[in-house]
């Protein structure tokens, strides 16, 4: 296996080049990903004049390249054939990300058996990149033993590029629609009804629109206990979002066996190990049963909340701040017990609402404090947002704030 030099496209290939820079016209757009996949196999097979065309895509752990779409294989891509980086042809194109030829086709030179048993006798690889990142590979055979020219790498290597960026469009547009749709489905509709306990939230996107992992919950268990929670899954994006609707679900599966919030978490952090691993996961949770005036509070990692006491200035909660979930194994948590008297606001957030990249995150959590003051949770949380939510906030944001009042026996 040979690395061709990249050389620009001679004049005879303008025609050629044009026929593939056409594969992003708007007519494609409209296709869905496998759609897409097949009638830009077909362009690249009928340009190149190759007998066989494959697209592979790169997992998401990045490990493994998986069949996506091909022509002229006997194998179908639709059982998911996975090839590891670095192995066989494809797999050594994704890894040195750089475009190969390959002048026989051997089972010591390919990975894939069909190659072979087709009669394959000469093949030509790119690496198809995002941001410099490999995405996937395209490789194309002939049966015959026309070698491929510098011409044709070049070709080939704009065909890449342009398959990388509709794929990249059309993934991206698909993951978006989806992550919206879980973070609807995932944010309370509405609030639990709990005597003497008014409620307001705000959840604001960050201003690219990448959506996060950052959640708030609560809700009642049969015994009266009220649950609120706030968390941040690390990163950006469906898979984050997907990891935040299984730790919520988790965390609220375990609630109702009826431990406290350190258990809970210590149950959840177990799974988040054992089944979301390589991600972390920081989160807050504050209980409290009838009449909801103490609460037991623990920390996985979150910012403490902030308490505003009627006619007081408002204070950052001194809570012991444990680990992120997913970082620590096996780790024994702790909680503190902090008392919340009548017309008291309790606000527990993310800290999108806090973070400057150009100050301690402390600074914003005491001007967050210099903000909050003891009135309706709905008027807290609207002046929290104007006074220190920019229009375009560079993360997400979530904000949970309650407030307790008297009730008819109280």
């Amino acid at each position: 296996m040979t690395t061709s030099k990249k050389q620009p496209p001679s004049p005879a290939a303008a025609e050629r080049l044009a026929n593939l820079l056409a594969i992003t016209d708007t007519d494609l757009n409209r296709l869905g990903v496998d759609e897409l996949l097949a009638e830009m196999i077909d362009r690249v097979r009928s340009i190149l004049e190759v007998d066989t065309v494959a697209v592979l895509l790169l997992d998401e752990p990045g490990e493994h390249l998986i069949a996506r779409a091909s022509h002229g294989l006997d194998e179908p891509t639709g059982q998911g054939m996975r090839l590891p980086m670095g192995v066989g042809f494809a797999g050594s194109i994704a890894a040195r990300r750089a475009p190969a030829t390959l002048a026989e086709v051997s089972p010591g030179t390919v990975a894939n058996p069909s190659l072979w048993q087709k009669g394959v006798r000469t093949m030509l690889g790119a690496p198809m990149l995002r941001e410099e990142q490999v995405i996937g590979v395209l490789h194309v055979g002939r049966l015959d033993d026309r070698a491929f020219t510098d011409e044709d790498t070049e070709l080939l290597m704009v065909a890449a590029d342009r398959i990388a960026g509709a794929v990249t469009a059309q993934q991206l547009a698909a993951e978006t629609a989806a992550t919206e749709l879980l973070e609807r489905s995932l944010l309370p509709s509405r609030f639990p009804s709990v005597p003497g306990v008014q409620f307001a939230s705000r959840y604001v996107a960050a201003a690219d629109r990448t959506i996060g992992g950052d959640w708030y919950d609560a809700f009642t268990l049969p015994d009266g206990a009220l649950w609120l929670v706030i968390g941040d899954v690390v990163g950006h994006g469906l898979r984050s979002a997907v990891v935040m609707s299984r730790v919520r679900t988790t965390l609220r599966a375990y609630a109702l066996l009826g431990g406290g919030p350190a258990e809970v978490l210590e149950l959840t952090d177990r799974k988040v190990h054992h089944f979301e691993m390589r991600t972390m996961t920081t989160v807050l949770c504050a209980v409290s049963h009838p009449p909801y005036q103490t609460f037991e509070v623990t920390s996985a990692g979150h910012p403490a909340p902030v308490l505003a006491r009627p006619g007081e200035d408002a204070e950052i909660l001194d809570v012991d701040t444990n680990p992120p979930l997913g970082s620590v194994p096996d780790l024994t948590r702790t909680s503190v017990q902090i008392d919340v008297p009548l017309g008291a606001v309790l606000l527990l957030y993310t800290d999108g609402l806090v973070e400057d990249r150009g100050s301690p995150i402390t600074d914003g959590m005491n001007r967050l404090g210099r903000v909050v003051r003891d009135d309706h949770p709905e008027v807290v949380c609207r002046t929290v947002m104007r006074r220190m939510v920019s229009t375009d906030p560079p993360d997400d944001i979530a904000l949970l704030a309650i407030r307790r009042v008297a009730t008819a026996e109280q």
